[in-house]
């Protein structure tokens, strides 16, 4: 799959849903205990490093950067799509939000103390996690803490349409936490933990903690 033909199509497919899906997922944290606490160790990693600026890697609508400023954590969203960014600027005034590509993040070398990227590495294929990997250890600090979420699983599925009905052209990637831990590793990141959330569901999700290497 070209690189540019992927980006264009969850591109694309974000901007046409991009009110649905912030008015879906608004609330989406109130019911979801454990990723709340994930978001409140991962606030604590940020602050015992020091804190600065947090950059919330794929971040929809804002609901979690926002989420993350209530944790005194001094958090920034960006994302591919700018109809996201658009509703997160919306329903987040005051926090920054800006578009962007995890492919090629416009971010300074070691300007960030923390990154998390939150069911947001579920589009890119295998060939490009690498590359991803690469610009989250280039922009963090060395010994920054990386929050992952993810779904979990074996194969790949194309995402026709979704939130609320609107077309959509995405393929969606679940992924096993070992595969992800693999390519933390060979990109300089050292996994410091995982957890498994609703094993028992078709499609688990997980959580990875990971730091990267001095």
């Amino acid at each position: 799959m070209k690189a540019d033909r992927w980006l264009a199509d969850t591109r694309t497919s974000y901007d046409t849903v991009a009110v649905s899906y912030a008015d879906q997922l608004r609330e989406a944290l109130a019911g979801a205990p454990y990723l709340r606490a994930a978001l409140a160790l991962f606030a604590d990693l940020v602050h015992a490093a020091g804190g600065g600026p947090v950059a919330d890697v794929g971040c929809g609508p804002g609901h979690v950067t926002a989420h993350l400023h209530e944790l005194d954590v001094d958090a920034f969203g960006i994302d591919l799509s700018s109809a996201m960014i658009d509703v997160a600027r919306r329903d987040h005034p005051r926090l920054r939000f800006e578009v962007g590509s995890m492919t090629d993040l416009d971010l300074a070398d070691a300007s960030v103390v923390g990154l998390l990227a939150f069911w947001s590495l579920i589009h890119v294929p295998d060939e490009a996690v690498p590359t991803v990997f690469g610009h989250f250890r280039r922009v963090l600090r060395p010994r920054g803490p990386l929050l992952l979420g993810f779904h979990v699983g074996d194969e790949s599925r194309l995402k026709t349409q979704g939130y609320g009905g609107h077309p959509m052209n995405v393929h969606v990637h679940r992924r096993q936490p070992d595969q992800v831990t693999s390519w933390l590793r060979d990109a300089g990141f050292t996994v410091e933990a995982q957890m498994l959330i609703n094993p028992g569901d078709n499609v688990p999700g997980a959580v990875l903690f990971a730091r990267r290497q001095s």
